[in-house]
């Protein structure tokens, strides 16, 4: 028991040995218990604030307040998405992103949208840092609840600053969380990869499935720890996957890199949604965090 609740406990015992009361026990066990040990043996608890040995905290969005901080995000807005035959319009309507109960959500919805580039029928957010933060190394984390079903394609990950410069994959890009819905095998994967190219678009990555349920089913904490040798992914802390980044080709992955978070609809990989697939869908973010060694 914290000492906060040591103090809430001995001033109602006082209080109950005044009013000599079996109710009054009673009522203030059931008092503490609701108030002192909610949540405290979750490991993926928003309340665990504990930084990894190591690290220290460089940046964060806690997203506590009642919109999406422009100082930090800047909405992508298009019909191409990110050129996977994605059918979704990214728009930056508070129906797709907003900022809830400390909380963000992006939000998949079905319905028609017309926009300066056509019309498409499914509409979500694509949201980035690429024009107010970048990171080279560290720790890089979020907690998730992610969407389900056939052909959603929910995605944390991270392109190089200069993609304006050389292109895609030139860039490098870090997928630190991917998952496509559709049923086992799908829903309950997270995929962590990285892009680049030497002689052409080269990719590798690995990928974690959870024993039981859908990763839709509850939060979790997706992360990459990133140095000058290699990327490690981690789901809920354990190590998952690994990869040299010393290799010869392997440049991109030595530069500063920008945070994006988005939900495609549809796409190459994850295929169209069908008759099973429920609307509206939602990533829900708690935080993202990027930590620095020490």
């Amino acid at each position: 028991m914290s000492g906060s609740c040591i103090t809430l406990y001995n001033f109602l015992v006082i209080d109950m040995n005044r009013r000599h009361t079996k109710w009054s026990f009673i009522l203030i066990l059931l008092f503490i218990g609701a108030v002192c040990c909610s949540n405290k043996d979750d490991p993926a608890s928003s309340d665990n604030d504990e930084t990894p040995a190591g690290y220290k905290l460089v940046w964060q969005d806690e997203f506590d307040g009642d919109k999406i901080n422009a100082d930090n995000w800047i909405h992508e807005v298009n019909a191409r998405g990110g050129g996977n035959n994605e059918l979704q319009y990214y728009t930056d309507r508070p129906e797709n992103s907003y900022v809830r109960d400390g909380e963000l959500h992006i939000a998949a919805l079905e319905g028609a949208y017309t926009g300066p580039e056509g019309t498409r029928y499914y509409t979500s957010a694509r949201m980035t840092t690429q024009q107010t933060r970048a990171f080279q190394y560290g720790r890089i984390e979020a907690r998730l609840k992610l969407p389900y079903g056939q052909g959603l394609w929910p995605a944390f990950w991270m392109l190089g600053t200069n993609i304006t410069q050389v292109g895609w994959p030139s860039c490098g890009e870090i997928d630190i969380m991917e998952m496509i819905g559709g049923g086992d095998g799908r829903d309950n994967v997270t995929h962590g990869t990285l892009h680049w190219e030497h002689n052409g678009h080269k990719y590798q990555g690995g990928s974690k499935k959870i024993e039981s349920g859908k990763l839709a089913d509850d939060f979790h904490v997706y992360a990459v720890e990133w140095d000058e040798s290699k990327i490690d992914w981690y789901l809920d802390d354990e190590l998952f996957y690994s990869m040299d980044i010393t290799a010869v080709g392997m440049s991109e992955f030595h530069q500063p890199f920008f945070i994006i978070l988005n939900v495609a609809v549809g796409g190459n990989w994850p295929g169209s949604p069908d008759a099973s697939t429920v609307f509206p869908q939602e990533m829900i973010v708690d935080y993202v965090r990027v930590y620095e060694k020490e």
